[in-house]
């Protein structure tokens, strides 16, 4: 009788697979886990190779008739097996890149579902062109392109411009909802004067009477200067005893994400600091703006040096920590945390005992 059976449930699952049909009774387990189990996994990219890339890249080819943006990606270890190229992941919802403008050059005009954000990492002399409005850029700028927001960039200096890409690409991948519109020329009209929210927006913590109503683009460029200013009033308080010093871009007409989807930091690690570990739903790509360091993720010593790039998933540990004894620590990241509060799946969990975790290996590159 039992051989009976188990032969019918063989049956059973040869034909629901061959009509594309799942068991729940074989895999409940694997759909409704216990926590989540991310598939990107802790990773390290260095800077020296990311630069290597990017010049070979801009030796090799030319903004504009050739390619449309001259930029290299990340892609986890983890999503590598995701067609196509991973989804350009990072983590399962964000993408970042390294992009080189060459004096002169044009990335031409463009507007898509993804939201984008930029951070200038090298190099003066670029603008762009962000809703009508021209920016200037200067290392330390962090500056928002929203959904559906057309943007250009160029450069008007005489040395190559880097910059630092975040898209949510790996979202709209997956929810099949990215489309993608090119402007008639190289560069779009402009509506108002150069750096103009910038000026509107000069008061800091006030805003102009006529953007009480929400604007998707209400400061287009955050300046280095004030963002660092406020940094470092901060350290005349106690630190936070997991990110120390940590400031979010926020657009000023809503008080919410300066982006939308996508969560900016910039963030300040005072010497010899060591963070006590905890864990969230939403993940963090960081980039090493200033300083040396390492960040325990997983019980995995991940060292890192200023210019390199790292990622902490979805629920997994992790504390940084400042090795210098002099020097400040400076890092900016992206996050996913408006995608997890909007769906209300954003959690905190503070590890116990010693707050700090037992390291059982060091990143070496390759598979962590």
């Amino acid at each position: 009788m039992a051989g009976d059976r188990n032969e019918a449930l063989v049956s059973l699952l040869t034909d629901m697979q061959r009509e594309y049909i799942g068991p729940l009774w074989s895999n409940i387990q694997e759909l409704n886990t216990i926590e989540p189990r991310s598939k990107a996994v802790p990773y390290l990219w260095r800077w020296a190779r990311v630069k290597e890339y990017i010049e070979r890249a801009t030796n090799a080819l030319d903004v504009g008739p050739e390619a449309e943006r001259r930029a290299v990606f990340f892609i986890n270890p983890g999503m590598s097996d995701l067609e196509p190229v991973g989804w350009g992941g990072a983590t399962p919802t964000l993408y970042m890149a390294v992009q080189a403008v060459r004096p002169g050059e044009i990335a031409p005009a463009h507007r898509h579902t993804n939201t984008a954000l930029r951070f200038i990492v090298e190099g003066h002399g670029a603008t762009g062109r962000i809703d009508g409005e021209k920016a200037s850029f200067e290392p330390g700028d962090f500056l928002v392109t929203p959904t559906w927001t057309w943007h250009d960039h160029a450069n008007e200096g005489n040395e190559i411009v880097y910059w630092i890409d975040c898209l949510d690409v790996p979202f709209t991948k997956y929810l099949g909802v990215c489309f993608t519109e090119f402007y008639p020329q190289a560069q779009q009209e402009l509506t108002v004067p150069d750096n103009y929210s910038m000026k509107r927006y000069g008061g800091g913590m006030v805003r102009p009477i006529s953007d009480r109503h929400p604007k998707a683009v209400t400061l287009a460029r955050y300046s280095w200067q004030s963002t660092w200013d406020a940094l470092v009033s901060m350290t005349q308080t106690d630190p936070d005893p997991w990110d120390a010093y940590a400031v979010e871009y926020i657009n000023p007409s809503t008080g919410r994400d300066a982006d939308g989807r996508i969560g900016a930091r910039l963030q300040l690690i005072p010497p010899t600091f060591h963070g006590e570990a905890h864990r969230h739903v939403h993940s963090v790509i960081y980039h090493v703006f200033r300083g040396s360091g390492y960040s325990v993720i997983d019980g995995i010593r991940f060292d890192w040096n200023q210019g390199d790039f790292f990622v902490v998933p979805g629920w997994s540990w992790h504390e940084h920590v400042n090795s210098s004894s002099t020097e400040n620590a400076v890092l900016f990241s992206c996050n996913d945390l408006p995608i997890m509060e909007t769906f209300d799946f954003e959690r905190v969990e503070n590890l116990g005992g010693s707050r700090r975790q037992q390291v059982r290996s060091v990143f070496s590159g390759g598979q962590p």
